[in-house]
C-alpha cells in the first residue's frame, strides 16, 4: 500500500480495486481527455454531488474535443490551469490516495503519468450547528461543537480573528486514520506544554479512534486515572477563552466533544454564565457550586459516622427521631447509606439508556421503590433517603467531577462507617494530599489555590469586574508552581 503509483492507469486501476477489495462504494468513471485514457475516482456519500458535476465534470467535458497533449502535459494543465479548488493536493503514493479518497476527495488519475490529483470537495452528510447538550448557559451563544471537524474549526475562527490562532491536522488511528487538530494560539501557548501534547499525541498507538475518549488517557499524566488532567468542552465560545489562557486544544473528527489541557481543580466550579452577570452574583452562584459539592461529597459519609458514632454531636430530639426511623430497619446504617445510592446510581444508569419515550418510567419507579416502598418495608429509614435525596440533587450542579464524586462518596461512607468522623477525616486528607502533589503538564492540579496565586484571585471563587481583568492578562505558565514557561 505504500507503494508509488504507476505509469499504467489500468494497474493503478486494479491495485486500487484490490486495497478496496472491489468496496461497493467506490466509484470509477472513465473518460478520454485530449486524447489520453483518464480515470475520476470517489467514495460514494463522501463528496459533494454538485461540486462534483459543476468543479470536475464539467470542465472535462469541456476539453474532450480538445488537440491531443502528452499526459504530463494534461496533468499539468489540470492541476495548474482548468481544476482550481481550495484544496487540491498532488498525490504520488497508494497510501495517500486510499486516505484522500476515504476522506472525500475525488482522486484524478490520468494513463502515462505517475501522479495523481485529490480535490477536496466533501459533501457527506452532518448533523447542523445546535445547542450544547451538557454546558446549557442562560446568556451567550447558542452553538455547540459538531460531529464534523472542518466545521468546529470555522466555529473557533469566528470567535479569534487572529493570525497567532494556529491549526495543525494529522491523522492518527492505524485503520480508522481519524483527523485530529491541534488548536493553541502562538504568542500564548507555552513551547514546553505544545512539545508535550504533540509528544503524548504520538504514542497513541490504535487501531481505531471513535470518540476523542480514546485518545483523553494518553494526554494525561500519573493523576488521570481518577483526577481529570485533561478536560472535555462542548462550546466553541469556552474553548477560545481556554485557548487565551495558554493552553492547547484537540479537536476529533466523528465527536463533538473537544479536550483541552491542562485542567485545573478550580475550573470544574466556573461556567460561561460567571461572566455574563454581575460580579456579585458570579461570586454567590460559584459559592452555591462549592457548597452543593461538598453537601454531595461528604454528607453521607458524614451522617453515617455521626450516627453511628458520635450521636451526642446532634440535638436531643433530632437523635430520638433517627432512632425511632432506624428501629425497625434490619441493617447498620453503613449499609443502608451503600445500599440506596446503589439503587440511586442504577436508576440513573438506566433513565440515561433507556429511550426518550419510555425514560419518564424511570422516575416512576425510582419514587416507588426509594421513595415509598423501602421505607414502608423497614429496609431504610426516612432521614437516609433525605440525605440520599439531597446528595443527589447536589451532584448535579457540578457535572463534571460526577465520575470521581460517585466514588469518593462510596469511599467516605465507608470511611465514616467504620472508623466515623476520625476516618472520613482521614480520608478527606489524603485525597486533598494527593490533589495537590498532582501536577498536570507542568501546571500544579489545585493551582491557584495552592501554590496561591493572588493575582488569579481575581478568577477564582470571586470574580472581579471586567474592567479590572482587562488590565492583564493571566496565562496557566504564569500560575505560582508552574514549570512550563
Amino acid at each position: 500500500m505504500d507503494d508509488n503509483l504507476t505509469v499504467s492507469l489500468e494497474e493503478n486501476l486494479k491495485l486500487i480495486q484490490s486495497i478496496t477489495q472491489n468496496s461497493s462504494d467506490v466509484i470509477i468513471k472513465n473518460a478520454m481527455i485530449c486524447g489520453n485514457h483518464i480515470a475520476v475516482l470517489t467514495c460514494e456519500g463522501m463528496t459533494s454531488t454538485d461540486t462534483l458535476a459543476e468543479l470536475i465534470y464539467s470542465k472535462l467535458s469541456s476539453l474532450s474535443n480538445s488537440e491531443p497533449l502528452p499526459p504530463e502535459a494534461l496533468m499539468t494543465a489540470l492541476f495548474e490551469v482548468y481544476l482550481t479548488a481550495a484544496e487540491q493536493i498532488e498525490i504520488l503514493d497508494f497510501k495517500n490516495l486510499i486516505l484522500k479518497l476515504q476522506s472525500g476527495f475525488a482522486i484524478i488519475l490520468i494513463n502515462g503519468t505517475s501522479r495523481a490529483i485529490a480535490i477536496g470537495i466533501q459533501g457527506y452528510k452532518s448533523r447542523g450547528i445546535d445547542e450544547p447538550t451538557s454546558e446549557l448557559n442562560v446568556r451567550g451563544s447558542r452553538e455547540g461543537f459538531v460531529e464534523v471537524i472542518r466545521t468546529n474549526m470555522s466555529l473557533i475562527r469566528r470567535r479569534i480573528k487572529s493570525p497567532t490562532l494556529v491549526f495543525e491536522m494529522s491523522q492518527i488511528g492505524s485503520r480508522s486514520n481519524t483527523d485530529i487538530c491541534i488548536c493553541y494560539i502562538s504568542d500564548k501557548v507555552s513551547p514546553k506544554l505544545l512539545n508535550d501534547v504533540k509528544k503524548r499525541l504520538k504514542s497513541v498507538n490504535l487501531n481505531t479512534i471513535l470518540e476523542s475518549g480514546y485518545i483523553q488517557p494518553y494526554l494525561e499524566g500519573e493523576g488521570g486515572w481518577f483526577f481529570s488532567e485533561c478536560t472535555t468542552c462542548e462550546r466553541p465560545d469556552v474553548f477560545a477563552a481556554k485557548l487565551y489562557e495558554g493552553r492547547v486544544g484537540i479537536l476529533v473528527d466523528g465527536t463533538p466533544f473537544a479536550l483541552v489541557v491542562p485542567h485545573l481543580f478550580i475550573e470544574s466550579f466556573q461556567a460561561l454564565d460567571d461572566y455574563t452577570q454581575k460580579p456579585f452574583y458570579a461570586f454567590f452562584i460559584r459559592a452555591v457550586r462549592l457548597c452543593a459539592y461538598l453537601i454531595t461529597l461528604f454528607l453521607p459519609g458524614a451522617y453515617v459516622a455521626i450516627a453511628s458514632y458520635h450521636p451526642e454531636m446532634l440535638p436531643s430530639p433530632l437523635i430520638l427521631n433517627l432512632a425511632s426511623a432506624e428501629q425497625t430497619a434490619p441493617f447498620s446504617l453503613m449499609v443502608e447509606c451503600l445500599f440506596i445510592h446503589f439503587m440511586y446510581e442504577i436508576l440513573r444508569e438506566a433513565g440515561i439508556r433507556l429511550p426518550r419515550p419510555i425514560g419518564h418510567a424511570i422516575g416512576v419507579v425510582g419514587g416507588l421503590v426509594i421513595g415509598d416502598i423501602t421505607v414502608s418495608a423497614g429496609l431504610v429509614g426516612a432521614p437516609m433517603v433525605l440525605v440520599v435525596a439531597l446528595s443527589g440533587l447536589c451532584s448535579f450542579v457540578v457535572p463534571t467531577m460526577y465520575e470521581k464524586t460517585v466514588i469518593l462518596r462510596f469511599i467516605y461512607i465507608i470511611a465514616g462507617g467504620f472508623f466515623g468522623l476520625y476516618g472520613l477525616l482521614l480520608t478527606a486528607g489524603a485525597v486533598i494530599i494527593k490533589m495537590c502533589s498532582l501536577s498536570t503538564y507542568g501546571v500544579p492540579y489545585m493551582s491557584p489555590i495552592s501554590p496561591f496565586s493572588p493575582k488569579a484571585l481575581r478568577d477564582m471563587f470571586v470574580r472581579s469586574g471586567w474592567k479590572k481583568m482587562s488590565k492583564s492578562d493571566v496565562t496557566i505558565q504564569n500560575l505560582n508552581g508552574a514549570d512550563i514557561s
